[in-house]
């Protein structure tokens, strides 16, 4: 074939039916549906997205905002690297602000201490010239403003410096906010103060990190937003002021494109709802502060949280966010420079190395992500006018109403992660067992109205955290694997259970080849253990294994067996009635199986 030829070739076109066709061919006959999946905001999710599933509409900068505020992206405004400083003294902020902005940091942001309002203001008024601030004050807003007030020398504050009532009443036992004429006060006269200074926070990440799911943060944070225009409004503000002084904070979770899609569709929504309110094109457009999840993060194997933290951030930018904080990846037990530096150093690259600076809106048109976006902001509206139906946030509060679907969400989380539906790299999948953590403090009561922060590897640290507790008593705590036949017969479900029995802090220890109940019984003799599991093939299961648990069973009456995998419905009443106890298999609850095997172990120790 000549050069001609190869270059006037045309590579046929093909259409969604053939690809459905060859699809199909591939399922052996099942329908094109059985690849769909369902995701916690009940959405279904479509194996592929074509032109016809997503549109393309509008442009960055413009209503509905959904591909960004500003025209150019990040090009001609970079979003904030506002990575909160902890802190215990003002002279430590002070340095250690004065350390971020000399390593990248470009926000004023850290976290309030009640009653140290005066000491921080002072530390951070130095900078307020030529940084933004970046500052959740809580109830300590006002006092906070007054001492900055008093200690900068001239020129405005810009930024956020917010407190979100509502969700301070979400997470205490208070179902009503306070009286909020002191807050309408402070927002009014800062707005005369310091015009580019947004006061109003709405905190979605309560939400968030107490498991809800996308629907439900977007709904609370409309149904938020709305609360406070009409008190404001009540007060007297104009609505173009009360729309410039409000910011919103998403926590952005480790599902990549929903979260893209939530930021997306969060500003959609705003759009809307500043549309109906005859608010000014100017002043719709979200302002979003974005952290990354707290409920994604786990105790132990805390390296991997550096990559969900990296993802996360990621979403984040590519949502098209104006403040980034990324927490440190050990932050759960206290963080070092170190952490707080490669987290600094996380948005940096996104921005020096990625580039994601240099592309206006890099997710828009493609169709999976626009089509999820519209998806959301449907369903989040329907759920916001229920809320505004059953009377609104403080009504929902009080009720428990919103509690209780967010509770009904984490639910379903946490089921999937015990039956290891939805994995957690290092925590229920992929366990180190060589590491320790200790115990961290986690609000566990519901009795009350309070939405409780969470986080979705405790039912498992919780286990590990039990394990080492038996283990400072005596020894390592295991489980023996009697493998049946050669390596290559028990290798992979001998695999399995080292895997399966890891997340709870278990040690798996491996027998020889065993041909006979005399190698088991060596095997046990040597191990001394209280459990075994079997592992190999259903032939060999069948060929010698029940004959070899028979007489195991016999000789120890005392010791449990368990068998990994499933052998034929017809032989199963055979293993148990022989004593095996249980068997494990992919579609066992791996949670549920390790916390029963650890409350067996502590009961044995207590007695």
């Amino acid at each position: 074939m000549g050069m001609d030829k190869i270059m006037a070739y045309r590579f046929p076109e093909t259409t969604m039916d053939d690809w459905k066709n060859k699809a199909e061919q591939a399922l052996k006959g099942k329908s094109i549906d059985a690849l769909n999946s369902h995701t916690y905001e009940s959405l279904i999710l479509k194996p592929l997205y074509t032109r016809e599933d997503g549109k393309i509409a509008g442009y960055p900068g413009s209503p509905d905002y959904r591909r960004g505020i500003n025209p150019l992206g990040y090009r001609d405004t970079k979003w904030h690297i506002a990575q909160q400083i902890s802190w215990q003294s003002a002279d430590e902020l002070t340095s250690k602000l004065t350390d971020a902005f000399a390593k990248g940091q470009t926000a004023i942001s850290f976290k309030m201490k009640r009653g140290n309002e005066r000491e921080s203001a002072l530390a951070a008024a130095r900078f307020s010239a030529s940084y933004p601030f970046a500052v959740d004050a809580g109830s300590s807003q006002a006092d906070f403003i007054a001492a900055l007030e008093e200690a900068i020398e001239d020129g405005g504050i810009t930024g956020y410096i917010g407190f979100d009532p509502l969700a301070e009443i979400s997470t205490s036992n208070r179902d009503k906010p306070k009286d909020l004429g002191g807050w309408e006060k402070t927002i009014a006269e800062t707005e005369m103060k310091h015009p580019n200074l947004r006061t109003v926070l709405v905190n979605v990440g309560v939400y968030h990190n107490a498991g809800a799911n996308a629907v439900q943060e977007l709904a609370a944070s409309a149904a938020s937003g709305v609360f406070y225009i009409e008190q404001l409004l009540k007060a007297g503000m104009d609505i173009d002021a009360v729309f410039s002084k409000i910011v919103f904070t998403f926590a952005v979770g480790a599902n990549f494109f929903m979260e893209i899609a939530k930021l997306r569709a969060a500003r959609m929504i705003w759009d809307r709802i500043g549309e109906l309110y005859g608010a000014a094109e100017s002043v719709r457009a979200m302002v979003i502060a974005a952290e990354t999840s707290r409920f994604t993060k786990t105790l132990y194997d805390p390296h991997v949280n550096l990559l969900r933290s990296g993802n996360e951030a990621f979403a984040a930018v590519l949502g098209g966010v104006q403040f980034v904080h990324v927490e440190p990846f050990d932050s759960l037990e206290g963080t070092t420079p170190l952490s707080e530096r490669v987290a600094r150093n996380i948005q940096l690259i996104l921005q020096e190395e990625a580039h994601l600076d240099k592309v206006a809106d890099p997710a828009g048109g493609s169709w999976y992500i626009e089509e999820l976006t519209e998806q959301l902001a449907e369903k989040a509206w329907e759920l916001f006018g229920k809320i505004d139906a059953l009377g609104g946030m403080p009504a929902v509060f009080e009720s428990g109403w919103l509690k209780n679907e967010i509770a009904a969400t984490l639910a379903q989380r946490v089921a999937d992660v015990k039956a290891r539906k939805q994995s957690i790299v290092g925590t229920n999948v992929y366990a180190n067992l060589a590491e320790t953590a200790k115990a961290i403090p986690e609000n566990r009561d519901d009795r009350d109205h309070g939405i409780r922060g969470t986080r979705l590897s405790i039912p498992f640290e919780e286990l590990r955290l039990k394990v080492a507790a038996l283990e400072t008593c005596g020894g390592k705590v295991s489980m023996g694997l009697i493998c049946l036949g050669s390596l290559k017969e028990s290798k992979a479900r001998a695999d399995f259970m080292e895997g399966f029995l890891a997340p709870g802090g278990i040690s798996a220890i491996r027998s020889g080849m065993v041909l006979s109940v005399a190698d088991a019984e060596a095997f046990i003799a040597e191990t001394g253990l209280a459990r075994y599991c079997f592992c190999s093939t259903d032939e060999r299961y069948t060929e010698m294994g029940l004959e070899i648990l028979s007489e195991l069973k016999r000789r120890h009456p005392g010791v449990v067996f368990y068998l990994a995998g499933q052998p034929r419905p017809e032989e199963k009443n055979d293993w148990l009635e022989a004593g095996l106890k249980d068997f494990i298999h992919i579609r066992s609850n791996c949670h549920d199986f390790l916390a029963n095997v650890i409350a067996e172990m502590e009961a044995a120790g207590n007695d």
